[in-house]
């Protein structure tokens, strides 16, 4: 069996834990959002608020988090997460009015900021250093089908015992599954002494990919050539990551509204709207596979032009091409979904990787919790024009990421 075969057990216990995250908590408001608000006596609009305030939290939680898995690795820290999840879960369940519903979505959210692929990141990155970069990848094959297993599931329990009961199967699933799984991953060992970059790091740096052992060694944690300006750096990542996953939050939450605004029928955009979750898996798999081969920064590239690609292509031949637009937009979320876990690791090393992550997802988290608003505003008062919107926010991305070489002092890597 081979070193990377090894490991995979450890991929996929961690894919399931997330997987499990991601359903009750993200995907959660979508299918459950509006029995909870009828039941409680409230809009629905404020249920999704506090479902705002739970990433406004998470974006808080991230930096403390993740520094707490450099210190002491991602097992103790994901199943505290389970713990806060079946909490919050419970409170929902429980609820009474608006002010039970806030502090269980607050308990969710301090669970999203400990739990979700940051932290998975991390925990993998803690545990094999630049080896990481195919576990990334694994996690979110495996969690990308979070919205598919949840969703149903969500639905099937609400029609039958209703919100509450699905809220509670929920919380006994992060008590009963997500706990002993998380349990199950390997012990950190003691981080190696900070070595000078040696030709692992150089080969790193190229997009060269270096075969992950069973047992990280002092290599896998060699520090990468330091950056004539950090923080710029940092600057930009934020940005990038902050902008397109605006752009994603705003398709999950619109997009038949736009696919019906380009001219498509009703019916038609809902059913173009599930060729995004294949794509993205679709997306997933080519980063698995012949992106690997490539720097992480490269991938990020592409995958910032996947929207307004879609966009372009949308606007010029008609709803006729909703599809296309589905498919380059699933690709590039897909793979922008592991460049946001590979990319910091290949410019900024293992070392500290934790906090690093959680320092730049938070203005991602505020972005997602803004996006539904801003973009629902921007379609009302704009039409299909509000795509300018979204497109200029991905490609502002990707100017960003062909200036992060020169702004950060990294050496530009090979086309």
């Amino acid at each position: 069996m081979t070193a990377p075969a090894r490991r995979w057990p450890v991929v996929a216990r961690l894919g399931v834990a997330q997987t499990l995250a991601w359903a009750s908590s993200y995907y959660l408001p979508a299918l459950l959002a509006v029995p909870m608000a009828r039941d409680l006596g409230v809009a629905p609009t404020t249920v999704f608020g506090a479902f705002s305030l739970a990433m406004l939290l998470a974006a808080a939680v991230g930096p403390a988090a993740g520094r707490a898995i450099d210190q002491r690795g991602g097992r103790p820290v994901l199943i505290a997460s389970n713990l806060v999840f079946a909490a919050g879960l419970g409170g929902l369940a429980l609820a009474q009015g608006p002010w039970t519903l806030f502090a269980a979505w607050l308990l969710i959210g301090a669970a999203m900021g400990a739990g979700l692929y940051e932290a998975g990141f991390a925990t993998l990155v803690r545990l094999w250093g630049h080896g990481a970069r195919g576990g990334i990848t694994g996690i979110t094959l495996i969690a990308g089908f979070a919205s598919t297993v949840g969703w149903p599931l969500s639905a099937w329990l609400e029609a039958e015992f209703g919100w509450r009961v699905a809220c509670g199967v929920w919380a006994l699933l992060h008590l009963g599954l997500g706990v002993p799984l998380n349990a199950s991953l390997p012990k950190a060992p003691p981080m190696p002494p900070s070595t000078a970059p040696n030709v692992q790091a150089e080969r790193e740096s190229e997009g060269s990919t270096v075969p992950p052992t069973a047992t990280a060694t002092a290599a896998d944690f060699t520090d990468p050539p330091p950056l004539a300006h950090p923080l710029r750096a940092g600057v930009l990542l934020s940005f990038v990551f902050a902008a397109t996953w605006f752009v994603s939050t705003a398709m999950a939450s619109h997009l038949p509204a736009v696919l019906q605004l380009a001219g498509a029928g009703a019916a038609a955009a809902v059913a173009v709207g599930t060729l995004i979750g294949p794509a993205q898996v679709a997306g997933r798999l080519l980063e698995a596979g012949w992106l690997r081969r490539l720097h992480p920064l490269l991938s990020a590239r592409l995958a910032a032009l996947g929207h307004p690609v879609g966009v372009v292509v949308l606007a010029t031949v008609g709803p006729v091409a909703a599809p296309a637009f589905a498919i380059l937009h699933g690709l590039g979320n897909g793979i922008m979904t592991i460049a946001k876990g590979t990319l910091p690791l290949a410019i900024f090393g293992p070392r500290g990787y934790g906090q690093m992550q959680g320092l730049l997802m938070a203005p991602t988290r505020l972005a997602q919790a803004a996006s539904p608003l801003v973009f629902g505003a921007a379609l009302q008062g704009w039409g299909f024009g509000a795509m300018a919107l979204s497109s200029g926010l991905c490609l502002l991305g990707f100017v960003a990421l062909l200036v992060l070489p020169r702004a950060s002092g990294m050496r530009t890597p090979p086309d």
